[in-house]
């Protein structure tokens, strides 16, 4: 748990957000960083923001990829973002599914968005204010998922987004094309800045 005062962070989803969404991503080769996704965390990351990546990874409950394949396919990741500047503070994964796999990984959990473990989780270990907070991603179930912790939500038409946009009542307070677009609305409400 962190000492001090809690800070507002920004959470992002994985596939769709930050990385393109088009197959199963189960090597590290396989990691491609959609348009806008480093120079949005780069901007995150200039603003003194935590950058938490909260992302359902059901092919761990499925039995087609390791732990390790997975910490694999974060570094990957990792690595893209360094190479432009940017770097996010945490990583939180469900491996969860509650019909699909075997074994203790297929279950009902609550880290599963649409529900809020997650961020719940990385709220009370890195000491995070979640009214504070935004929430960016790409489906339905991350916008549902942020308000359930009582984090802002923001909805990026990269992945899922245009599809889904649709369906999301109320509209989120941002809609965007991509997460760098969406982190120019979001940092100003953050920081009381009105610079871009």
């Amino acid at each position: 748990m962190t000492a001090g005062p809690a800070r507002a962070a920004v959470f992002l989803d994985r596939d769709g957000v930050l990385t393109r969404e088009d197959q199963w991503v189960l090597r590290p080769e396989q990691v491609e960083l959609l348009p806008g996704a480093a120079a949005g965390v780069r901007r995150l990351n200039e603003a003194g923001i935590p950058v938490v990546v909260v992302t359902n990874q059901s092919a761990r409950a499925r039995g087609w990829i390791s732990e390790l394949d997975l910490a694999q396919i974060h570094a990957r990741m990792a690595e893209l973002l360094a190479a432009q500047g940017a770097h996010f503070d945490a990583i939180y994964v469900c491996p969860h599914h509650p019909t699909e796999g075997s074994g203790e990984l297929r279950r009902v959990c609550d880290c599963r968005k649409p529900a809020p473990g997650l961020l719940l989780r990385a709220a009370q270990e890195m000491g995070l204010d979640l009214a504070a907070s935004w929430m960016v991603g790409d489906a339905a179930r991350d916008v549902e998922a942020a308000r359930a912790a009582g984090v802002h939500a923001a909805l990026v038409l990269t992945g899922k987004g245009a599809a889904e946009r649709a369906g999301i009542e109320p509209v989120p307070a941002v809609v965007a094309r991509h997460l760098d677009e969406a982190v120019r609305e979001i940092v100003p409400r953050m920081t009381g800045s009105t610079g871009k």
